[in-house]
């Protein structure tokens, strides 16, 4: 009796955990919402094929209960992931600051993506970067994973593949993928990968880009037809797109 009664109090106490799952998702070549999500000043921008989508998840609330049906439950689906609710929130439980917080992180990270992008641009020849300005917007969507994927939307709305034949960097493709990005140019890692990789196989990728260091979180749940590029630089991420448009040998995880 003990026994059951412990289990039956610890099934309905709050746990310190978040249940994740596959979120939207966004091309940054494009529109999020209604708006152009990279607006580039100082420069004349491509026309561009193909589409660069950065993923995210959806988790409970830091003010949410979770239980340990919750958790159970999430161990057993594949569209969920339960997540340590301090690596998810590691801000505190208060909504509001954590979603300044979040937002914070975005245009720190939006801010670097753009450095590292016209490092890249002005490294491989292309001249008036001095003059380049970049705004992005996504709306609501807060943290600091998207910053690769705005560096590489940058670089293909000015420079495309950067051969001279006007190629796009995503050879007409659906790339989705997710990285931190440094203003030197480093990728870093993020959370919530598997859940990731479905987000971008259910809006239409072929082909996630992951931060290396995470390539076995990202196989975890990979759906069917996926392809996973491991990346850890700027540099390296653009090399292997334009590898992949010639049907050169591309990394794999």
């Amino acid at each position: 009796m003990p026994v059951v009664t412990l289990l039956g109090v610890t099934a309905l106490a709050p746990l310190p955990f978040a249940v994740a799952q596959p979120g939207g998702t966004a091309d940054v070549l494009g529109e999020y919402k209604g708006k152009q999500v990279l607006t580039i000043s100082g420069a004349p921008t491509r026309k561009t094929e193909g589409e660069l989508r950065m993923t995210t998840i959806v988790a409970t609330g830091p003010q949410m209960d979770v239980r340990l049906g919750d958790v159970i439950d999430g161990w057993f689906r594949t569209d969920r992931a339960v997540m340590p609710k301090d690596s998810v929130y590691p801000e505190g439980d208060n909504v509001k600051e954590v979603e300044e917080h979040n937002l914070g992180d975005m245009r720190e990270s939006q801010d670097d993506a753009t450095k590292a992008a016209l490092r890249y641009l002005r490294a491989n020849g292309v001249d008036g970067t001095d003059k380049i300005k970049v705004k992005a917007d996504l709306g609501k969507i807060g943290g600091p994973s998207a910053g690769l994927f705005l560096s590489l939307g940058v670089i293909d709305k000015l420079d495309g593949d950067g051969d001279g034949s006007g190629g796009d960097l995503t050879g007409g493709r659906t790339i989705a993928g997710t990285g931190t990005i440094s203003a030197s140019g480093k990728v870093g890692p993020v959370g919530g990968v598997s859940m990731k990789t479905q987000a971008a196989a259910r809006d239409g990728a072929t082909v996630f880009l992951v931060p290396e260091a995470e390539c076995s979180d990202a196989e975890a749940e990979k759906p069917k037809g996926l392809r996973l590029v491991p990346v850890t630089t700027l540099a390296s991420t653009v090399d292997a797109l334009r590898a992949l448009q010639k049907g050169e040998k591309v990394p794999s995880c």
